[in-house]
């Protein structure tokens, strides 16, 4: 092997996707390599993993998934650890929790260090009660730790921190910006891994398109979608609650959640809106497909999904490494419009609506975000990178920089008949005369269509890795049980 090669992977086996072990050893490369440019000197970059969290003050645990730094860089499945990259060597440490002996009855075998540095290949495995001392004997110039915010949470990156850590010249804010950019840009490895996932995610979605029928609960529809990704694919978790979306409930953008539980009777003719991703390995898809649920497509339905599709489709022909996404969903928004004119619903200049911001009462959220190891992935809007906009309707863009090359990204134009946002927009003297008021209110209650892709930034443009039925043509037709061994 070459000096830091690494082999082996992490699978859910049954013929899964396996995730190479080098996939992280990269990403530690390129950490070490990139923080050497600082000249740092003796360095260490040192990163907690997630902890083991309870349900309040029960004795039964969430979930567990790894934090997505530490995942990022060490592909560890377990909680409670730590872990080291020196920068000068690229040499990596694992630091895992010392357990007591009765965790062998009710947890498992008790792995030794050299079966922990087997499993993940890193260079040297200690435990964590051992961390001070060991990083005291290497007297590093500089500890670095992750500090920064998550522009789309607005939560603040968890600082490593142990007992002893004040002996130690500590920075918190050389790491975060270079690491979260680092993860901005993927590599071959991580590509495969996406592919992969999206896959599942698209099998999961044409399953369902198949399984959705008049009279089911949509909670049926997100049950079909987490047992063929979980049963079928190894992907334990979703990347984010499910929404699955019916009628009026398709115009709510993150239906699902506690309140709204995915829990609405579907009604014959009527529009679902199925926005679900799963996650193998810590990475994720985000795919949404919007269909009638007998099958067959309305008039007006076939006007709005189109009218999405044509908005979908130019930007995918105009993205590549360069394009301004602030540009992109502006592309989107006027594409949009102009279907909505030429459909009657508006009337008037479209140069003029764009003016007016009149595509955020249709489409209130981002064209599309970076997608990664976290579904609404880092690097929105780092140091700098350009500021969030102004503008209403490019505001709510998680991202506003320019395309790269190795970046993967949703594209996801939607519109959608809220209330709240036609009501406003009708009581405002600078944007009602644009609308037909006699066709916006037979819109009232259709809910929403969203068509969400997740693509790859290539040298030359557009590589879409979402599988599914898409024209209204091929959605009627793979719904009527055409077209089996189109989407293999």
């Amino acid at each position: 092997m070459v000096a830091n090669e690494v082999r082996g992977h992490l699978s859910m086996g049954k013929g899964n996707h396996k995730v190479p072990l080098e996939l992280f050893a990269l990403n530690r490369r390129r950490l070490a390599d990139k923080l050497k440019e600082q000249k740092l000197g003796n360095a260490i970059v040192i990163l907690q993993g997630g902890k083991d969290k309870s349900f309040y003050d029960t004795d039964v645990n969430y979930v567990f998934r790894q934090e997505s730094y530490f995942m990022w860089a060490f592909g560890v499945l377990e909680p409670d650890c730590y872990g080291t990259v020196e920068v000068e060597t690229g040499k990596s440490t694992l630091y895992i929790s010392r357990l007591p002996a009765e965790y062998a009855v009710w947890m498992g075998p008790l792995w030794t260090t050299q079966e922990v540095k087997n499993k993940y290949g890193v260079d040297e495995v200690h435990y964590v009660d051992e961390l001070k001392e060991l990083l005291l004997n290497k007297s590093p110039k500089l500890l670095l730790t992750l500090k920064g915010l998550n522009t789309d949470s607005g939560l603040i990156a968890e600082e490593a921190s142990f007992e002893g850590i004040d002996k130690f010249t500590v920075d918190n804010t050389i790491l975060f910006p270079i690491i979260a950019e680092l993860r901005v840009i993927k590599t071959h490895f991580e590509l495969e891994v996406m592919r992969y996932v999206v896959k599942a995610s698209s099998e999961a979605h044409r399953k369902i398109m198949r399984h959705a029928k008049p009279g089911m609960f949509e909670y049926q529809c997100e049950s079909e979608f987490l047992n063929h990704c979980y049963g079928e694919r190894g992907c334990r978790h979703a990347s984010y609650t499910c929404i699955c979306g019916s009628g009026t409930n398709g115009a709510i953008l993150h239906y699902g959640h506690a309140a709204a539980p995915n829990d609405r009777q579907i009604n014959n003719g009527e529009m679902c809106l199925f926005d679900m991703g799963a996650n193998y390995f810590g990475y994720a898809a985000d795919i949404t497909c919007s269909y009638p649920v007998n099958g067959k497509f309305t008039p007006d339905q076939k006007l709005i999904y189109e009218a999405v599709l044509k908005a979908n489709l130019a930007v995918q022909k105009a993205a590549k490494p360069g394009v301004s996404w602030v540009d992109m969903h502006k592309l989107s928004s006027r594409t949009l419009l102009e279907a909505l004119k030429a459909g009657g619903l508006l009337k008037g200049d479209v140069d003029e609506m764009m003016k007016a911001c009149l595509g955020y009462y249709f489409q209130p959220h981002g064209l599309g975000h970076l997608l990664g190891l976290d579904v609404h992935d880092v690097g929105g809007y780092l140091p700098g990178q350009p500021a969030r906009p102004t503008e209403k309707g490019p505001n709510r863009l998680r991202f506003a920089r320019n395309l790269l090359e190795g970046m993967v990204v949703t594209i996801e134009p939607g519109c959608y008949f809220i209330d709240v946002l036609l009501d406003e927009a009708l009581a405002d003297p600078k944007l009602s005369p644009f609308f037909v008021p006699e066709v916006i209110a037979r819109f009232r209650n259709f809910g929403g269509v969203r068509i969400e892709d997740d693509v790859y930034i290539s040298a030359t443009g557009v590589e879409d890795l979402t599988k599914v039925p898409r024209t209204v043509e091929e959605i009627e037709n793979w719904m009527a049980g055409k077209d089996d061994h189109k989407y293999n």
